[in-house]
């Protein structure tokens, strides 16, 4: 059984800003590009609940590990399409690193000031933390991760079709793998390297 989480009112916020942040890059991205679908869809929003995957955020809130609703969008209205999938697919984790940036120069700007107090602080290195995760968890070339996305438009036509056969099945390969402890043997060093390599950029900065 798992029990209370006391942190659970400071994850849950934390959770919300991470993954809004995530699906609207991708649908911002798609946009830009040419593809009115996720402003179609109603996904050009800043408004959480229009980016919630249940199983995704029950993931993420348990295990660290979870994915939001997938952005709908039609490679067609590409002018490119496996580049436009691919900077689509990227925009997600890209915004999320720069999202960590961002927290972690606030947090440092506290710092100095002295204002960093309060339980409310909780929800800043939350953030941080789960920006980080995200960005190297949805790299990963599983579907329905953006890894797999980026990976299925560089594969040859064939290839491509069989990988993107498996993603009915993705969620419960993850799952099976984050049970099994496989996910995070790969992605702790990758998180490790992503969070010191911000750090660098705080201290080049401060």
């Amino acid at each position: 059984m798992i029990g209370f989480d006391p942190d659970m009112i400071f994850r849950i916020p934390a959770l919300l800003i991470t993954l809004t942040i995530h699906e609207y890059a991708h649908a911002r991205t798609a946009v830009a590009l040419g593809d009115p679908t996720p402003r179609v869809l109603g996904r050009l929003t800043l408004n959480p609940i229009a980016h919630l995957d249940p199983m995704g955020l029950i993931m993420m809130w348990l295990f660290k590990f979870g994915w939001a609703k997938p952005v709908p969008i039609n490679p067609g209205n590409f002018r490119d399409s496996k580049r436009g999938t691919i900077l689509v697919s990227l925009a997600g984790p890209v915004s999320n690193i720069l999202f960590a940036l961002v927290t972690a120069i606030v947090i440092v700007l506290l710092s100095i000031f002295d204002l960093f107090k309060g339980e409310w602080v909780k929800i800043l290195w939350l953030t941080y933390s789960y920006n980080i995760v995200f960005a190297v968890f949805n790299l990963l070339p599983l579907p329905p991760l953006d890894g797999s996305k980026v990976v299925s438009s560089l594969l040859p036509g064939r290839q491509s079709y069989a990988f993107e056969r498996l993603e009915p099945y993705g969620p419960w390969i993850l799952l099976a793998l984050v049970y099994l402890g496989v996910i995070g043997i790969v992605t702790r060093p990758l998180e490790y390297a992503l969070s010191n390599f911000i750090n660098a950029i705080i201290g080049l900065i401060f």
